[in-house]
């Protein structure tokens, strides 16, 4: 079985693939500090508990935080005896490579979004990504990845407004009952939420008068359910594009005896 692992600023997240379906997927806080060993216990515990047997034989990595790799790699290796695909490495090939400014480096989530879109909903695609940082990836009519927009994520945009604004508090991300607040909370939930939908939609049409093609808009993330209600900002919600992405690489990576 392929143990997918996706690793972000927030979470990190662990799918166990047995070659037909994903088995199960589990969360936990992304702590650099985390031992291999500590995640083994954890990871054990739960996949005994969804009776799930410890069968992993390969592992893919796909994370924007690169100290943790160190003790992901010695899980592979102590645990699971396989040396893992770390996406974003020269060792990892990926499908079709991204076209961009010489010399960057493009984030690993961002590489595996692309591929899993491309398989699941082929070319000429936006996918918005929902995490610590609000991501659009555009996809070309061949899958490669062209580009996008960074912009803060929802949940760190709401923590700065609550750390610099002393007389702020901190609120939960919701769709307000109406535009004008009428006390703090429903203001700043007002702002956030329909903030953000006027930030999906703008982005989204510039990049669609620039790139000059129909394109299909792809959401991932968490809140990404949530902004849905406010308008209809994208036309699929995909929770697990990411993971999918990253058994696409890991097959293509088998296919062509690089693993």
């Amino acid at each position: 079985m392929l143990l997918a692992i996706d690793c972000g600023n927030t979470n990190t997240v662990f799918s166990v693939w047995d070659g037909t379906q994903f088995l199960c997927t589990l969360r936990t806080s992304t702590e650099h500090q985390r031992t291999a060993d500590q995640y083994y216990v954890w990871l054990s515990t739960l996949l005994a508990h969804h009776k799930i047997p410890m069968d992993i034989h390969a592992v893919i990595i796909s994370t924007t935080v690169p100290r943790v790799v160190f003790n992901l790699r010695i899980l592979s290796d102590r645990y699971f005896n396989c040396r893992p695909l770390v996406v974003g490495k020269p060792e990892c090939l990926l499908p079709i490579g991204p076209r961009v400014d010489g010399g960057t480096q493009v984030g690993p989530d961002r590489l595996v979004n692309a591929a899993g879109a491309f398989d699941r909903y082929g070319g000429d695609l936006i996918v918005v990504d929902f995490g610590t940082a609000t991501t659009f990836d555009v996809v070309a009519e061949d899958g490669s990845y062209v580009g996008g927009v960074i912009a803060p994520g929802v949940n760190l945009s709401l923590q700065a407004l609550h750390e610099m604004a002393a007389a702020l508090p901190h609120v939960d991300v919701t769709k307000p009952l109406k535009v004008i607040g009428t006390n703090t909370v429903a203001c700043m939930q007002s702002g956030v939420f329909w903030g953000y939908v006027g930030l999906v939609r703008e982005i989204c049409d510039r990049i669609l008068a620039e790139y000059d093609r129909p394109m299909r808009i792809i959401a991932t993330g968490g809140l990404a359910p949530l902004f849905q209600q406010g308008d209809a900002l994208y036309d699929e919600f995909d929770e697990f594009l990411t993971i999918h992405g990253l058994r696409v690489i890991h097959d293509y990576n088998k296919a062509q005896g690089n693993i």
